[in-house]
């Protein structure tokens, strides 16, 4: 067995499959993480034989948390926007606890980096109702009330009055790329979405991941609203450190 004050987490992304050891202590790597390209063909025997290779390629052995796109209920996949649609049905949990050889524990990619957040990053203080979201493709969600996780929610899938849209579709870091939309007309959008939430949860902080809270500082001041927004503090770290910390306090 590996040392408890370590564990493991991999991140499998439409684009990349991610993992690393994790320091349960710290909230932070313990080790250089790998990547490797999601497959083509993202099925199941494609993305498993990869998740694999990067536990082979650390060389760790021991438990280990699992990010998954898209929603899971006690280890199944319920549906898988970006990547294969055979994924939908697949008990991931199980399948790569017999071809691992080890227990494994499997959440939405949005809850894991939400968990972390919580604990490590930009909500690490808060208490209250804390709403993570991941502004990437498409826009994940997690929910945390005083540190505990409300599972599976899809904010991203809402749909916006007025623009008869869902907000994924509207708001999304892609579609400021897609569209060529500025700054300020992007944050027209988020504005829309977020006011969206604020209304419906009145929550005590909203954090902002995804590979675009880089930027945070081009379009969060611009955001009017009641509740305080701050972009995630682990940055695109938080899925594979919060799929290692759900593992670990499984596995106590």
């Amino acid at each position: 067995m590996t040392s408890t004050t370590q564990g493991f987490g991999i991140d499998i992304g439409g684009s990349g499959i991610k993992g690393a050891p994790v320091d349960l202590a710290k909230g932070e790597f313990a080790a250089e993480r790998v990547r490797i390209d999601t497959p083509d063909e993202s099925t199941p025997d494609n993305v498993i034989a990869v998740v694999l290779q990067v536990l082979q390629q650390i060389g760790w052995s021991g438990p280990f948390g699992c990010t998954f796109p898209g929603i899971v209920r006690r280890g199944v996949v319920g549906s898988a926007a970006n990547v294969d649609k055979s994924w939908v049905g697949v008990d991931l949990e199980q399948v790569l606890s017999e071809r691992s050889g080890q227990r494994v524990t499997v959440l939405n990619d949005a809850d894991a980096a939400g968990v972390a957040e919580d604990r490590f990053g930009a909500a690490a203080d808060v208490d209250g109702v804390v709403i993570v979201t991941t502004l990437g493709t498409g826009i994940g969600s997690a929910v945390l009330h005083d540190g505990v996780l409300l599972p599976n929610t899809e904010f991203g899938h809402l749909y916006l009055n007025h623009h008869h849209h869902e907000a994924e579709k509207y708001a999304a870091a892609s579609v400021r790329e897609e569209k060529g939309l500025s700054w300020e007309e992007w944050a027209e959008r988020l504005q829309a979405f977020y006011s969206h939430l604020e209304f419906i949860f009145s929550p005590d902080l909203f954090v902002v991941g995804g590979g675009v809270s880089k930027k945070a500082d081009k379009f969060l001041h611009l955001l009017d609203l009641r509740t305080p927004i701050v972009p995630a503090g682990l940055r695109n770290d938080g899925g594979i450190i919060g799929a290692a910390l759900t593992a670990a306090e499984r596995s106590v």
